[in-house]
């Protein structure tokens, strides 16, 4: 289950760095890479606090 949630978070990250670049690059369109950077965003901060809480001893 851990390694889903990273696979999943490390997505969501990817879809919000590599769309700027598209658009920079003019392979994509800004509405388009507004709604990756939106879904990126959402995966990332709905699955990366439950791998990377702290460890309770």
């Amino acid at each position: 289950m851990n390694s889903i949630l990273k696979i999943v978070s490390f997505c969501g990250l990817m879809l919000t760095i590599v769309p700027s670049f598209l658009v920079f690059s003019d392979t994509i369109s800004f509405q388009l890479h507004t709604t990756l950077m939106l879904i990126g965003m959402i995966l990332w901060f709905t699955t990366s606090p439950f791998w990377m809480k702290e460890k309770k001893l």
